[in-house]
């Protein structure tokens, strides 16, 4: 059987079938075969990238998705070109192809910013003992590429939209009359906008960032994560608090690692009178210097106040993190009371109850009922 032979058996059996039918049969077609050739080429293209360095391999893994997309957008287009379709299927695949366009440059804008920001970030490292500046960049990084991302998602549905005639007619409406459009839009997209202008807000200002230790709603914890939307805090027991960016604008909080992580702690301890101050200053120091966690910067012992029974005493010792700051104040606390019950056990509070002898109370027993006395004398005498 010759070439035209068979084409031309080929067209009677086509013929039987629907016209839409062999279309979309042959853009299907176009499309598997653009699946085929990009899976060859991405699959040699991996191996050749398999030795090169982080970045590379990042960079190929994260655009095989777009590559694809790309592959089968330029299938389709060769196919519209080649088939004889329909004006009807012609028109919705052309406009099929320009939002898949669009959705395309907006994947790929994606990634770049994602590509940039892991570029950027390589040069700072999270576990480092002073890692103040790492967590600055990466918080700034991570808060400006999600309020991107957020921005290239919103452009991409919006251009998307405006490929339909009927949206850009009712866009046209919308931009006549601006003034109320724009007061009932605001209104109902103030939480995304507050928090929008929330995000770019806290990667200027940076009152928080990754990993700093924050003392939120009554509950200590670190940073986790930061959102475009709301900011994660792991609570020191594993809970995790979840809150919006706009309540660190409007609300107060307290930052322990704003501008260092070393952080002075505090041990107030109550002891009778007899204690020997200066035997405790010199047990303190010798406590914080054979502890690890002291960061030899500040050690002090002090009465800060006088009660009834006791005294106060208010020890301070500085460590490098709030967590080592923590772990420091109860070693404090365990040397030093094991220290007082075995050197000074009288410097412990103590309850004291003063007996006298008989002849002592009896004397005492007559001033009282002498002064009593004196007071009724006093009370009756006209």
């Amino acid at each position: 059987m010759s070439l035209a032979e068979f084409l031309a058996q080929a067209e009677l059996v086509i013929a039987i079938f629907p016209v839409w039918l062999v279309d979309l049969t042959g853009l299907a077609l176009f499309a598997v075969l653009a699946i085929v050739v990009h899976r060859f080429v991405f699959q040699r293209l991996t191996r050749m990238v398999a030795n090169r360095d982080l970045f590379w391999r990042s960079l190929v893994s994260r655009t095989h998705g777009p590559s694809r997309l790309f592959a089968i957008m330029v299938a389709l287009a060769i196919g519209q070109a080649v088939l004889p379709l329909s004006p009807g299927l012609a028109q919705v695949l052309e406009r099929c192809l320009t939002i898949a366009l669009i959705i395309l440059i907006a994947w790929m804008a994606q990634i770049a910013v994602h590509i940039w920001t892991v570029v950027y970030l390589r040069r700072f490292k999270l576990d480092a003992e002073d890692n103040l500046l790492a967590r600055k960049h990466v918080t700034q990084s991570n808060i400006l590429r999600r309020v991107v991302n957020l921005l290239i998602i919103v452009i991409a549905i919006g251009a998307c939209l405006m490929t339909f005639e009927r949206v850009w007619q009712y866009g046209l409406s919308l931009l006549a009359s601006a003034g109320a459009a724009g007061v009932v839009i605001g209104l109902a997209l103030q939480p995304v906008l507050k928090n929008l202008f929330a995000g770019i807000q806290l990667a200027i200002t940076q009152p928080i960032r990754i990993d700093d230790a924050l003392l939120v709603e009554g509950e200590w914890g670190n940073v986790e994560e930061i959102t475009s939307t709301y900011v994660v805090v792991r609570i020191w027991d594993w809970r995790r608090l979840v809150l919006p960016l706009s309540y660190f604008i409007e609300k107060p909080f307290q930052n322990w690692t704003r501008e260092g992580a070393a952080l002075i702690g505090t041990v107030m301890i109550y002891l009778d009178y007899m204690v020997p101050i200066d035997e405790l200053r010199r047990k303190v120091e010798a406590i914080a210097r054979n502890s690890p966690l002291w960061d030899g910067k500040v050690v002090n012992v002090q009465i800060t106040d006088f009660k009834q029974a006791t005294m106060e005493v208010r020890i301070l010792v500085s460590a490098s993190t709030s967590g080592r700051t923590f772990d420091l104040r109860c070693e404090v606390r365990e040397e030093l009371i094991k220290f007082l019950r075995a050197e000074y056990p009288q410097a412990l509070p103590q309850t004291r109850l003063q007996v006298t002898s008989d002849d002592s109370r009896s004397a005492v027993q007559q001033q009282n009922d002498a002064a009593d006395n004196q007071r009724h004398a006093n009370i009756f005498t006209p």
